[in-house]
């Protein structure tokens, strides 16, 4: 099923017959006799076809009069892949919107900021979405709602804030309209944990199977940040400061649930939609295999790769300015060198954390912070220390954005107006820090030398080469930089 297109009715009701996991958030079953709206992996009896409709979001089946299931809970499904294909505006006005553009901010602004009008914006999100950009960002802060409400002990008023609503009032009228309960006769149905003393919560972020945890966590082991990030007994962690608020997470995988669990544990009201979708794009929780496989998978060079990569991801990034530092630091260095110096820099400049937790120790420093810093003796060049500085300020001023833009090459042609960024360090930063898929650093030594099995191509040749991955050169990229056989380069250090 092409996710640009309506649902085709006869193949998402042959994916929920077979509860097809790899279908999970890319439709969604709305039942005429119910008035429910299901996940295709819900275990509830399979309806007859006659009486299912079938809708792309769960804001389209809110938007026809559907009611969420209380079942299979569609607040845990995978994100839908809205960036499938040519088209990611969608994509970036998704990422903005989880970050609360929508919140207060009007339609107008979140479209201009995107470089389009906001009737274009509107038609794209009706195709793709089958809802408006107001009615997708309210029926994100309802599941939000309702998954806190379900797997938390979190007070309402918290519960209310955390998922972006304005007020309690809100909030309340908004549970009541989609579910036909109260906030708390719904968490009485959830029988969710009641709260505790410590401020501590854990949620489940879902994922189409297949998921190559195990390639993702050595990427991010490897780049780790000492004291900001640490991988120890199979998991991720990490400390944060988003909101007012500041602590830890950590984020370890639940195979059996096709989930990764989160732990977030902080101080003042926790920003938990906001640490959800960063931790969403840190891991491409809505990545989707099926279209990687059909767009990929017969291709000479990267299809074999991706058959054994078991479920490819792009890792992202937390924190785009952090990831920004990082791939100038990166600049031909090893891996291991720019995390050494990456550590550097953050003992220098960094903020002590009050806290002790497998190893981390520290904030990473703000723009304006590492803007002021003194960064010499710390092993950095003085060409290395003037980019990082120009980043610095340029974020600290707001000049420098490192935010979704209209397009990639906006992105990229934004980026390399800093001093010492081209297009190869723009291009990664786009890839992680911004998430854009097509993305592809051409000049990369790595990419040039397994693209052609040992004979290092010309950056024109590779770039021909991977027109014939477009969307997702991105996902070509990662599986040809970390195949084993490969002797990564200087330049990939990032």
């Amino acid at each position: 099923m092409d996710s640009l297109e309506p649902p085709d009715p006869d193949l998402c009701y042959r994916a929920l017959v077979g509860r097809d996991a790899r279908f999970d958030g890319r439709f969604f079953v709305c039942v005429r006799t119910t008035r429910i709206y299901c996940r295709p992996v819900c275990p509830a009896r399979t309806p007859k076809r006659e009486n299912c409709t079938f809708a792309p979001s769960a804001a389209a089946a809110e938007a026809l009069g559907f009611r969420s299931c209380l079942r299979c809970r569609p607040e845990a499904a995978p994100g839908t892949p809205a960036w499938a294909g040519t088209e990611a505006s969608v994509a970036r006005a998704l990422r903005m919107i989880d970050e609360g553009a929508l919140d207060e901010g009007s339609v107008g602004q979140l479209a201009a900021r995107l470089g389009i009008g906001e009737r274009q914006l509107h038609r794209l999100f009706v195709r793709h979405l089958g809802a408006s950009p107001q009615a997708v960002a309210g029926n994100r802060r309802l599941l939000v709602a309702k998954q806190l409400l379900t797997e938390t002990g979190l007070p309402l008023s918290e519960v209310a804030a955390a998922a972006g609503f304005q007020s309690l009032r809100r909030f309340n009228d908004a549970l009541r309209t989609a579910y036909a309960r109260s906030p708390s006769e719904l968490r009485r149905v959830s029988r969710a944990a009641p709260a505790q003393a410590s401020a501590a919560i854990s949620l489940r972020l879902g994922y189409r199977p297949p998921f190559d945890w195990e390639r993702v966590l050595a990427y991010l082991a490897g780049r780790a940040i000492p004291g900001v990030e640490a991988v120890a007994e199979g998991a991720y962690h990490r400390t944060y400061r988003l909101g007012g608020s500041e602590g830890i997470l950590g984020v370890s995988h639940q195979p059996g649930h096709r989930a990764l669990s989160v732990r977030i544990e902080g101080t003042g009201p926790l920003p938990v939609r906001q640490l959800v979708a960063r931790v969403r794009r840190l891991f491409d929780l809505d990545a989707d295999p099926a279209a990687l496989a059909v767009a990929l998978g017969k291709d000479p060079v990267v299809g074999p790769r991706l058959a054994r990569a078991g479920g490819v991801r792009v890792p992202g990034a937390f924190e785009p300015f952090e990831l920004a530092v990082r791939a100038i630091l990166g600049q031909q260095v090893s891996v291991k060198g720019a995390t050494t110096l990456a550590g550097r820099v953050v003992a220098r400049c960094g903020t002590p954390a009050s806290f002790a937790h497998q190893g981390l120790t520290h904030f990473f420093p703000t723009a304006p912070a590492l803007a002021e810093a003194d960064l010499s003796g710390l092993g950095l060049t003085g060409g290395r220390i003037l980019a990082l500085k120009g980043l610095a300020a340029a974020c600290a001023e707001g000049t420098c954005e490192l935010k979704p833009g209209a397009s990639l090459e906006d992105s990229v042609a934004r980026l390399v107006t800093l001093p010492g960024i081209g297009e190869w360090t723009a291009h990664y930063i786009a890839l992680r820090a911004l998430g854009e898929p097509d993305a592809f650093p051409a000049s990369d030594l790595a990419l040039r030398k397994a693209a052609g099995s040992g004979t290092l191509l010309a950056p024109q040749a590779l770039e021909r080469m991977a027109e014939a991955w477009r969307p997702w050169r991105g996902y070509a990229a990662l599986l040809l930089w970390t195949e084993p056989q490969v002797d990564l380069a200087a330049n990939t250090a990032a």
